[in-house]
């Protein structure tokens, strides 16, 4: 039987997770130009960042309650029946006049509110980070997706082709009496399987080509294998320190358990006093109409001023204060419980990542050594079967385990770069600011704040909101192809 294998270069290819088909001069997407296109047009995070921009004004809306406020008031008024008993009661009147009201002791509860929308403030940048890093952990688990599936539809192809030639060898020896009908259904039934298997891996191959342009926003195009991994520490124990430091997740935690205990300040001040200034300036016209009959003994417009100060101090109010007091510092238990809770949850996280990634590098280490061997074996499995020492069976058998560690070793190289990016996420050094991404000056949620705090005006106002991520409907629904368009995506042997 003549031995018909899948050229090296191919091969190689293959198992580096690049695109088996396509030519070196094809225009080639980098997992960086997926993350940067990720993070521009990505309406998950587009919508986190409009989230962090509502929750900056929380601190002018509780520091507003703090300034002075000024209103003006005016009512014209005609009285339709009046007292018979009143000779000087008017008929009709107009009053308009301005008032000021500047709080000056609130229990409290103003400077609590600002510190505690401070705190919610700085939680939601450390959550905006924690949604940057896990929708990155998805595009680079969609990215290697890609890439492993189509190096298993290659790989699956290019048996499809191997089994074709042993079919046919087979069939030629069976008609001049080499082989038996056994050996003919044999191979008829490995290729049969591996036709299935082809089939399911480009069904596979085109989910996650979808799930690829859900994340990305646009159709992957011949991707380039990953770059290495930058940081990734050697022991778990390192992991784990820079994590407890620096994981996103856990700093919003630890913010919005401060943020309630400033919320119980609040709450406590509602016992206290309040104090507050006023003014208040009044025009009033009668339009002649005060004083009936004698009205020229009155006048019949005036203007008054008032200023004084007010103080309210709550003597009982049904346990309100108390019920809110309670009710505060449950909830600060429950966000200091959270913290402990988020702890273990990035511990753990960080742990079997870690432990995943080592796991996959000790695979990777095997699966090439299983591929080389079971090369070998095929080369002496079909040097033998054709002086008769090895049945068609056996090269069969070969065959499908050289394509098993193949795959295993496919596989492990992906789980290997997904884990230890996961194992970076969990870090908190997987963020667009530690990737070295070209999205020309990155978002930071702080210029927002800033902007926004220090807003008096009250007629200001930001442009009309308008979606900014980019839609996936006009983009073609992928294929099984892997090679360039025009090609054929079934590998064939040389």
């Amino acid at each position: 039987m003549p031995k018909r294998s899948p050229p090296l270069r191919r091969i190689a290819a293959v198992l580096l997770l690049g695109s088996a088909l396509a030519p070196a001069t094809a225009q080639a997407d980098s997992l960086r130009e997926a993350l940067a296109s990720t993070y521009e047009t990505n309406p998950t995070l587009q919508a986190a960042r409009a989230q962090q921009r509502a929750a900056d004004e929380e601190v002018p809306i509780q520091r507003a309650q703090g300034l002075p406020n000024a209103s003006a008031t005016g009512n014209h008024v005609e009285f339709l029946r009046t007292s018979p008993n009143s000779f000087t009661a008017p008929e009709r009147r107009l009053q308009i006049g301005p008032d000021l009201n500047v709080p000056v002791y609130s229990g409290g509860a103003v400077r609590n509110g600002i510190k505690a929308a401070k705190e919610r403030v700085a939680a939601g940048q450390a959550d905006l980070r924690g949604i940057e890093s896990a929708i990155f952990s998805q595009v680079v688990a969609a990215y290697m997706d890609v890439l492993r599936s189509e190096a298993l539809v290659a790989l699956s192809a290019n048996q499809v082709g191997v089994l074709t030639v042993n079919l046919q060898a087979t069939s030629d020896r069976f008609e001049i009496g080499e082989l038996t009908s056994t050996d003919v259904a044999q191979s008829q039934s490995r290729l049969a399987l591996a036709q299935g298997d082809l089939r399911n891996a480009q069904a596979n191959l085109i989910s996650f080509r979808e799930n690829y342009i859900q994340l990305v926003g646009r159709a992957p195009s011949n991707l380039e294998p990953p770059p290495p991994l930058p940081g990734l520490p050697e022991t778990v124990g390192e992991a784990v320190v820079a994590a407890l430091d620096n994981n996103p997740d856990l700093i919003a935690a630890k913010e919005r358990a401060s943020a309630a205990g400033f919320d119980s300040e609040v709450a406590g001040g509602g016992r206290l006093p309040r104090v507050g200034l006023f003014a208040g300036l009044d025009y009033t016209d009668y339009f002649g109409t005060l004083g009936g009959p004698i009205s020229s003994n009155f006048r019949q417009s005036e203007t008054t001023a008032n200023a004084g100060v007010q103080v309210t101090i709550p003597i009982f109010q049904g346990g309100l204060p108390a019920a809110r007091q309670r009710q505060a510092y449950a909830r600060e238990s429950a966000a200091l419980e959270n913290v402990i809770a988020t702890e273990r949850d990035v511990i753990a996280q960080v742990r079997a990542a870690h432990s995943s990634w080592q796991a996959s590098n000790a695979v990777i280490f095997s699966s090439e050594a299983a591929v080389s061997a079971a090369e070998l074996s095929l080369e002496g499995v079909r040097a033998e079967n054709s002086i008769g020492n090895r049945t068609i069976l056996d090269v069969l058998n070969a065959e499908q385990e050289l394509l098993s560690a193949r795959a295993q070793l496919v596989t492990a190289r992906r789980n290997a770069y997904v884990a230890g990016f996961s194992v970076l996420a969990a870090m908190g050094r997987a963020e667009a600011r530690d990737l070295n991404l070209d999205t020309g000056v990155l978002y930071d949620p702080e210029v927002n704040a800033r902007r926004v705090r220090g807003q008096l005006f009250d007629w200001q106002r930001d442009e009309e909101p308008a979606a900014t991520s980019t839609r996936t409907v006009d983009i073609p629904a992928p294929d099984a192809m892997i090679g360039p368009p025009g090609e054929s995506g079934d590998a064939t042997t040389d």
